[in-house]
């Protein structure tokens, strides 16, 4: 078979070793054709792309990023994008498209399936928000970076008697946060799902600081939203690609602190540190394992269906339901990390 393969939207840890193992195990295993496209579906709707053999991936198991490149550029941004795209797999003889992304990259390609492009999907996001699936690759790759630089902190918050707000990514949903907030021993965390009351987390502030030397972490995902009418905050902008621009909530949570409680306070947000680099040994594998399963899925004709992560296992779910709604934090979750804050 010919197989195209395309990496979409945001870049994350684990990417190469996802495309490797689709490689490995189509080469070596069924003497596929593979080829990979440039920059997600923008490749497709070019024609552009460069053929992927196991030679090209060697050395690629630990690198960060995608080497085939990454947008969010999607067909239907075009009047003529989708007849393109079709174009496109006709001209090469593509038999069939194996698409890693997250939400936008997989809602997409449901959309193409539904057109008539074979397509299989891989869940990627560091945010591990996609439904069905237990885990996404990146996403234990952006929590140990996270938790790094919390431990960091703590050793200058408690030279200084300080308060030190990091702000992590998190767009819709704060598992990052609420892991890194739990691994790294945080006074107290802020998540989309939960809207944060700034009076009441300076007074808890307060209080801690008050019994003596103390040094304080707020771990703030970009998405975190104070309840409406505690704190003023500008009107959402948006990018070209219709999705809210975030970050800077941390700057402002940092103000308020040190403007409430009188301490000082200092921000650090993380932003795409969180994305670049190596992807951890967890990572590597599940993003092997989802490669080799991608490619198998591909072979049984399983189009319209991505691969998953359940009870430890690799199964499949239609990519429409995986992209149906978010995954959030959960309740049982959320309660034990709040055990911990101040």
């Amino acid at each position: 078979m010919k197989v195209g393969i395309l990496t979409g939207g945001g870049d994350c840890p684990g990417l190469n070793a996802v495309i490797r193992g689709i490689v490995r195990k189509g080469e070596k295993h069924y003497g596929d054709t593979l080829i990979g496209f440039a920059d997600g579906w923008r490749g497709v709707i070019d024609g552009e792309y460069s053929e992927l053999t196991i030679d090209r991936m060697r050395g690629t198991l630990p690198r960060g990023g995608t080497i085939i490149g990454t947008s969010r550029v999607q067909p239907y941004m075009f009047a003529d994008g989708v007849q393109r795209a079709k174009q496109t797999v006709e001209d090469l003889e593509i038999d069939a498209i194996i698409a890693i992304g997250g939400e936008g990259t997989l809602s997409c390609s449901a959309e193409l399936f539904r057109e008539g492009i074979p397509v299989v999907g891989v869940p990627k996001t560091i945010d591990n928000d996609i439904g069905i699936t237990e885990r996404t690759f990146g996403f234990d790759t952006a929590v140990h970076i996270a938790t790094e630089a919390i431990d960091r902190l703590h050793t200058t918050a408690e030279s200084h008697n300080r308060i030190m707000v990091v702000e992590v990514m998190g767009r819709h949903v704060g598992h990052i946060a609420t892991w890194a907030g739990m691994a790294g021993g945080a006074t107290t965390t802020l998540i989309p799902e939960y809207p944060f009351d700034i009076e009441e987390v300076c007074a808890s502030l307060q209080r801690r600081h008050e019994k003596g030397r103390y040094a304080s972490i707020v771990v703030v995902a970009e998405g975190a939203k104070p309840k409406e009418g505690t704190l003023d905050i500008k009107p959402d902008e948006y990018d070209e690609y219709g999705h809210i621009r975030l970050g800077g909530i941390g700057n402002l949570v940092a103000h308020e602190i040190e403007r409430r409680t009188g301490y000082e306070t200092r921000v650090t947000i993380l932003g795409h540190v969180q994305r670049g680099g190596a992807p951890t040994a967890h990572d590597r594998v599940l993003s092997t394992r989802f490669g080799v399963a991608a490619i198998e899925a591909v072979h049984d004709e399983a189009f319209g269906q991505m691969v998953a992560l359940k009870e430890n296992e690799i199964i499949r779910v239609k990519i429409s339901d995986a992209v149906a709604e978010l995954k959030f934090v959960s309740p049982q979750l959320w309660a034990t990390a709040q055990q911990f804050f101040a």
